[in-house]
């Protein structure tokens, strides 16, 4: 299942599902039939355990038919980020993918040796933005404005402590961030003042459930600059793949559902890039994994 968060004329945001090119109305889907659906993604997700079986027979049942103005064409609407602010911050792994770990070697003076654990930064939630939304360039702040796509993670269940043959029970689904860096803002190894302003997670365009991925350790992930590939890689080449970053990260800070662990980035940044390459205003960047979505963003001045 795809679950979305739209907008429709000067309605608030609003739960949809993807079915077919519509979009479906999950709380009036919900009244439709008599029941009480939420009408947005995070209490959806809190209660998903139940919820989710419930939605999926409904929309199954309803086979195309669904009741009036609960569907609309999904070109009809304007997506956001699927959870448009996160309740806490986005859980962020650098350095997760071998060759990015090479390259940041080279340019950006990180350590060249593979790193024995996952390492874990934070995004706060006013870094997201929806598809189609501006990345801010901010020309005090930065000249230095870098791409990072990944696989983003979302928990359905609360995470204390699990080990990682458990880990995968407590995953709701997986959707598409871009990771915006400054590189020229990072404090003394500290990565959130750099990978923490506004707008630097672009995020969407859906949430695509756990049960629609097959094998999220083997998907195509990838970015262009102005129509050019930059990063095209796989999430089989993670060091440390999904239940190792939820163990890690639950072995001390607990996971709730509507959590988010941006997994890390491929090769290709524009920091390893020689000359390197930066994002300007009138640049824009469009990122994708397989069987989850791609997003579109162009850079803009403030």
């Amino acid at each position: 299942m795809r679950l979305v968060t739209y907008t429709l004329g000067s309605s608030g945001a609003r739960l949809g599902a993807l079915v077919n090119g519509l979009v479906v109305d999950v709380e009036h889907l919900g009244a439709s039939s008599g029941v009480t659906w939420p009408g947005d993604m995070l209490s959806f997700i809190d209660n998903s355990v139940t919820l989710l079986p419930a939605l999926k027979r409904a929309l199954a049942d309803a086979n195309g038919r669904f009741p009036a103005g609960s569907a609309v064409a999904v070109e009809d609407v304007k997506l956001l980020a699927p959870i448009p602010r996160p309740r806490k911050n986005i859980f962020g792994i650098g350095l997760n993918y071998r060759a990015h770990v090479a390259e940041s070697a080279r340019s950006l003076d990180t350590d060249k040796d593979l790193p024995k654990q996952p390492v874990v930064f934070s995004k706060p939630p006013t870094s997201v933005i929806g598809p189609g939304a501006a990345i801010q360039h901010n020309a005090k702040m930065t000249q230095q404005l870098d791409w990072e796509v990944e696989l983003a993670v979302i928990i359905g269940k609360t995470a204390t402590r699990i080990a990682a043959d458990k880990a995968m029970d407590h995953v709701f689904g997986y959707s598409v961030m871009i990771d915006i860096s400054a590189r020229d803002n990072r404090r003394a190894g500290q990565w959130i003042f750099s990978k923490g302003m506004d707008t630097y997670a672009p995020f969407g365009p859906c949430i695509v459930t756990a049960d629609e991925i097959a094998n999220p350790h083997d998907l195509r992930l990838w970015l262009t600059k102005n129509g050019i590939m930059k990063q095209d890689s796989n999430t089989k080449y993670m060091i440390f793949d999904i239940p190792v970053l939820i163990a890690d990260i639950s072995s001390g800070m607990t996971l709730e559902p509507g959590d988010i662990i941006a997994t890390g980035t491929p090769e290709g940044v524009g920091a390893g890039m020689s000359p390197q390459e930066w994002l300007w205003p009138g640049d824009v960047v469009e990122a994708g994994v397989d069987g989850v979505g791609v997003i579109r963003h162009p850079v803009v001045a403030i």
